[in-house]
């Protein structure tokens, strides 16, 4: 009423007296403010839900600066390549005569431009590059060589990419991670998606795994055909118990249960091995971070006046009383009482610090959503959009101080004020959710059946795949809960076990530390990122696992061993140029193309041609006329 009734009221004032003095005048009525202010309260609602997350971060990320952004130590992988772009564009290289070396910024043209004209092929005439799952096209009626070999919908053996943004879309560039890290993920990776997965499918068919895909996203009936959510949510976005004990339990594939195994000992060893680990270091620095020598960002940094505490504070303050005026003004729409907000907000505050020391060291970041779903999905089961709300508060905004987090630590190495840096970390915020918002609206609109993978052709860039696995987890722990999937009457409790798995895990690490300390590549073991290798799995599939693995280790095991000075100086504006010149070459295809539905129709454009890899393999599995699987 304040806002939008007091606008609206101002505005048809000025219009009506305006268009008075027309020859024949203009007459605004009430029903067109009314059909206006509509879709105009429905945007600031949004908005508010995406500001107020955002902005929360900033508390929590001014908390957290003397510990993560300060040390040495956390050196925040991610930012030096931005440090070594702008010294590649604003730093006057002098030429040495009978050098064979081009500066750095010559060089990031070059790569830039390469990566930009490469793009188009991937991108628009030769989709299937994107990955290149050779098995199925020797295996074209195999359902389980395609299982194996599909580097979209199976288990990505022998698939490779040569599309750049297949390999650092889920898990950013691979030039930028430390190979410690690298082998980590490495070691993760292998053994979840090459010893448990077809231990659990093939050996095992742990919970009638062959009954549903080897490796899906997707909520499945008992039979292996998909369970139709609509038919167990009521009016009220809420669970239809006696419809859901008429359809049965929820079923996932095997894949997509131990995933969330995983992600529950990641978070359990994300606790363990920072406390382990660096509990010691935080604690010194809490008493007497004064005392201890700054390094020489540090002291330089010092030079500026810094950030007053209550700058942060006061953002906090009024971040969470909006937040609890919209949970409490718009209680139905958002499902998530104050207390839920209150909880919310001290489970991020409480992560921030391990998970941030995590990114600041390996440029991994553990996820903290399944947590918050887990929490809330036992706390008020039968409410999906309370739990989502719930994840917004707890995840995202731990989310967003952690990239707030790097943000000052760029701003460390490059030394830019930090008052600065943060009006304008604070407005970039700002312009950030408005005009995420708008697209996502304008995409929703616009983009027919986007995010219907079903109803979409197989070379369609809008399956959205992240968007899909955060509906289906608002299923599985917002409206079922986790008691009926993960708890006495759910198929899953077992699963469970991976908490304690997780925390005992650095314990063991640790123990074999101090019993061999001259083997340094213990402390090279990192669990929360070993653990937690595939935690983008899904959205992320073989395919980017696969490619950013070899990447990774080429430039930062073989190059950087064997020409290290070549690493030193090209290898994060490689990184650079290497995204730019994608992101540039999509936006032109996307305006100049794809909005003009100007397709090109040939073998190379009908996916990665795995149509098997989805099937089911246990014997009777029948999923009807329109599907290409055979039944056994």
């Amino acid at each position: 009423m304040w806002s939008i009734g007091l606008l609206s009221c101002a505005l048809m004032s000025f219009l009506n007296q305006f268009f008075s003095y027309r020859t024949e005048p203009l007459i605004v009525t009430q029903i067109t403010v009314q059909v206006a202010s509509l879709p105009m309260g429905h945007f600031l609602a949004a908005w508010l839900l995406i500001t107020t997350t955002q902005v929360l971060g900033y508390g929590w990320a001014g908390l957290m600066r003397k510990y993560v952004v300060e040390p040495a130590h956390m050196w925040w992988p991610s930012t030096l390549v931005q440090v070594s772009l702008f010294r590649a564009l604003h730093e006057k290289e002098e030429s040495t005569k009978g050098s064979r070396q081009i500066s750095r910024s010559k060089f990031f043209l070059v790569a830039l431009i390469c990566s930009f004209a490469w793009y188009v092929v991937p991108g628009y005439l030769f989709p299937a590059l994107t990955s290149i799952s050779w098995v199925c096209w020797v295996f074209s009626k195999s359902v389980t060589a395609q299982q194996l070999g599909s580097g979209m919908k199976g288990l990505g053996l022998g698939a490779f990419t040569l599309d750049w943004s297949a390999v650092s879309s889920f898990l950013f560039s691979p030039l930028i991670s430390p190979f410690f890290a690298t082998a980590n993920i490495f070691v993760g990776y292998f053994c979840f998606l090459y010893v448990l997965v077809p231990t659990a499918y093939w050996g095992m068919n742990l919970y009638n795994a062959k009954t549903f895909p080897i490796f899906s996203s997707h909520l499945f009936m008992s039979n292996g055909s998909a369970y139709q959510i609509t038919d167990i949510v009521n009016q009220q976005f809420q669970l239809d118990t006696e419809a859901y004990a008429r359809l049965g339990r929820i079923n996932l594939s095997t894949f997509f249960a131990l995933s969330y195994g995983l992600s529950f000992a990641t978070i359990a060893s994300t606790i363990t091995h920072v406390g382990i680990f660096y509990g010691k270091e935080i604690y010194h620095r809490f008493r007497a971070s004064q005392q201890e020598e700054p390094d020489i960002h540090t002291k330089l940094m010092r030079k500026y006046d810094d950030i007053p505490a209550w700058w942060f504070y006061s953002l906090t303050v009024l971040s969470m009383t909006v937040s609890l005026i919209l949970c409490t003004v718009l209680k139905d729409q958002v499902q998530l009482p104050w207390w839920g907000l209150l909880f919310a907000c001290g489970m991020a505050f409480v992560f921030t610090l391990p998970i941030s020391i995590i990114t600041a060291t390996t440029n991994q970041t553990p996820g903290l959503n399944v947590i918050t779903e887990y929490a809330m999905g036992l706390i008020m089961p039968g409410y999906p959009i309370a739990n989502v709300c719930f994840k917004v508060y707890g995840y995202m905004s731990m989310s967003q101080a952690v990239a707030f987090l790097s943000d000052f630590k760029l701003g460390h190495y490059m030394k830019i004020p930090p008052r600065s840096m943060f009006i304008v970390q604070f407005a970039g915020t700002l312009v950030a959710g408005t005009v995420n918002l708008s697209v996502a609206w304008w995409l929703l609109g616009s983009v027919e059946n986007i995010c219907q993978d079903q109803l979409l052709p197989p070379d369609s860039p809008w399956t959205c795949p992240g968007d899909r696995v955060f509906f289906d987890a608002s299923v599985i722990w917002g409206l079922v809960g986790p008691k009926r999937i993960f708890g006495p009457h759910g198929n899953y409790e077992a699963v469970n076990w991976f908490f304690l798995i997780g925390a005992a895990g650095p314990v063991i690490v640790y123990i074999f530390h101090r019993i061999f300390p001259s083997q340094r590549w213990i402390l090279m073991i990192n669990l929360p990122v070993l653990i937690g290798a595939t935690a983008n799995m899904p959205p992320a599939t073989a395919v980017n696992y696969n490619s950013w693995l070899l990447i990774g280790t080429i430039f930062n095991f073989f190059v950087f061993r064997y020409r290290k000075k070549w690493w030193q100086r090209y290898n994060y504006i490689l990184s650079a140029a290497l995204d730019a010149g994608v992101a540039f070459m999509a936006v032109l295809l996307y305006f100049t193309l794809t909005m003009e539905n100007r397709t090109v129709n040939w073998w190379g454009t009908a996916g990665e041609h795995c149509p098997l890899a989805s099937c089911p393999t246990a014997k009777g599995v029948d999923l009807g006329p329109d599907s290409v699987c055979p039944v056994f």
